[in-house]
């Protein structure tokens, strides 16, 4: 570090500036924003959420609003529009800050209104960016076996050891795609099984394992739309469990699966 040019101290040369704030362009300028911006909070009657330290709750006798703090991005919703509107004033006169209006776009995942009282939320842009990092993006119907969709994204009753195939000679991007996938399975739970198991295999893939990875890869290539539809509908949640029986084996443990209904459900839909 030196000091700014014209503003040189011939006294002392070796001198550094002090800065009173932080300067936006520098690396801790997010940070220190977003330290500033947790601290105010409580001031607007906001209280930190225990299960998300990036949420904010502010809830009065009727009302309710939600903020969502990532870095210097901010997500704002509630049960009133002008307890909203209240608080985006209250923080603009603060903190220098632009309304982007409707979400739409938040950390990969993109948000839709097919009606006004649902939402629909995938991660269509972020899927296609995988498979162009992977070179699968030309993955459609063809004589080619590799290029062809999967209608699974693994195949089923099939077991796979550790010790099948030979090791990647370099698995960077074997890890670095499992990886993302693992944030893909926020929207797409329909690949959650499949990615948690590759997952066991990160620490020494090989090509067989590698091949699990590329199939997920062509199942999604086919499913790029797929997402999460939230609805209004009564507060009522159902959950269901079950496990195999110590099917690893070389651990012998068994693998649980489960899955939670919001809203009503009727015995046909299961």
């Amino acid at each position: 570090m030196r000091q700014p040019q014209g503003f040189e101290d011939p006294i002392h040369p070796h001198y550094v500036c002090k800065l009173h704030k932080s300067l936006y362009g520098l690396k801790q300028a997010p940070r220190a924003w977003n330290s500033k911006f947790t601290r105010y909070l409580p001031a607007l009657r906001f209280k930190a959420s225990h299960s998300d330290p990036s949420l904010f709750v502010k809830s009065t006798e009727y009302d309710l609003v939600m903020l969502l703090l990532y870095v210097d991005n901010i997500i704002i919703t509630g049960s009133n529009k002008q307890l909203i509107q209240e608080v985006i004033s209250d923080l603009g006169s603060v903190f220098d800050m632009k309304d982007m209006g409707k979400l739409t776009y938040f950390l990969g995942l993109q948000v839709s209104y097919p009606t006004p009282s649902a939402i629909f939320v995938n991660k269509t842009k972020y899927a296609g960016d995988l498979l162009y990092k992977a070179g699968m993006t030309i993955c459609k119907p063809c004589p080619m076996t590799i290029c062809k969709p999967c209608p699974t994204p693994c195949k089923p009753h099939t077991q796979v050891l550790s010790t099948d195939g030979e090791p990647l000679k370099d698995p960077t991007l074997d890890r670095s795609i499992v990886g993302a996938l693992q944030y893909l399975t926020f929207t797409r739970p329909d690949i959650a099984y499949s990615t948690n198991t590759v997952c066991q295999y990160m620490t020494n893939p090989t090509e067989v394992h590698f091949h699990m990875v590329k199939r997920i890869l062509r199942y999604i290539q086919g499913t790029l739309t797929y997402g999460i539809h939230f609805g209004l509908g009564p507060w009522h949640l159902s959950a269901y469990s079950d496990s195999d029986w110590a099917a690893d084996p070389y651990t012998r443990r068994s693998t649980t699966g489960y899955i939670v209904f919001h809203g009503s459900l009727k015995g046909k839909d299961l």
